[in-house]
C-alpha cells in the first residue's frame, strides 16, 4: 500500500475510467500490467452503483437479469487502476449450470490473476452476512487473496444500528486471514464513505 491523500485519490477517480472488455472466459482477460482491484458481492449488493459512485460516472450497469451479469467486466481508470466488475453470486433465479459457469470464471480469475492486488468484498449493511458471503470469505482466505469488507448501503440503516452492523463485520473480518482488518461503510445514494474507499484503492 501506498500512501495516497484524499484529494490526490479525489483526482484520479475524477479522470477518465474506459470500458475495456468483458470477459466470459479466462482467455479474454486482458493482458494488462495495471494492478486490479476487483469488486465482488451477492447480486443486488449494490455493487454497479458503487463503482458508478467511485467514478463519477455510469459505466457499469446494474442488471436483475442473470444472464447479464455472467461476464467479467475491466474498466481502465486513467492506465492507473484496473477496476473489475465481478459477476455477483446468490442469484436464485440463475440455472444452476449457470452459476457453476460463472462460479469457475470468477474462481479462476481469483486464484490466477497476477495483476490482481485487492478484493472489495461488497455485502449489504443492511443484514448480517448471508451463508454464500461466507463461503466466498473462506475461498479468499484458502487464495490468500488480500480482500476489504465494504458494507454498501449503509444510507439505508439507522444510526443507532450501524455500529451494530460494523462490529459484526470486524469481528467476521477478524476470523479470516486474507481479510484486511478495518471494514468501510459506503451509500452509493448520497455519497458515505465513497472518498474513504477512493483514497484506499488509489493506494493499492
Amino acid at each position: 500500500m501506498t500512501a495516497i491523500d484524499p484529494e490526490t485519490a479525489r483526482k484520479l477517480f475524477a479522470q477518465s475510467c474506459d470500458f475495456v472488455l468483458a470477459a466470459a472466459e479466462p482467455a479474454h482477460f486482458p493482458k494488462s500490467r495495471l494492478p486490479e482491484i476487483a469488486f465482488i458481492g451477492r447480486s443486488n449488493v449494490g455493487k454497479s452503483s458503487l463503482i458508478n459512485a467511485l467514478t463519477g460516472r455510469k459505466i457499469a450497469r446494474a442488471s436483475n437479469t442473470p444472464g447479464r451479469t455472467q461476464q467479467i467486466v475491466f474498466f481502465n481508470l486513467f492506465d492507473r487502476l484496473m477496476l473489475v466488475d465481478l459477476p455477483g453470486y446468490g442469484h436464485a433465479d440463475a440455472p444452476r449450470e449457470q452459476k457453476d459457469r460463472w462460479n469457475g470464471l470468477v474462481q479462476t480469475y481469483l486464484r490466477k490473476r497476477e495483476a490482481l492486488k485487492c478484493v472489495c468484498l461488497l455485502m449489504d449493511g443492511r443484514h448480517e452476512a448471508k451463508a454464500n458471503d461466507l463461503e466466498m470469505m473462506k475461498f479468499l482466505d484458502r487464495a490468500a487473496m488480500p480482500y476489504r469488507i465494504v458494507l454498501t448501503k449503509i444510507d439505508q440503516i439507522r444510526s443507532s444500528e450501524r455500529e451494530t452492523r460494523i462490529r459484526h463485520a470486524q469481528a467476521l473480518a477478524a476470523q479470516h486471514p486474507a481479510a484486511q482488518s478495518e471494514v468501510m461503510t459506503t451509500s452509493a445514494e448520497n455519497g458515505t464513505g465513497i472518498p474513504e474507499l477512493r483514497t484506499y484503492l488509489a493506494g493499492v
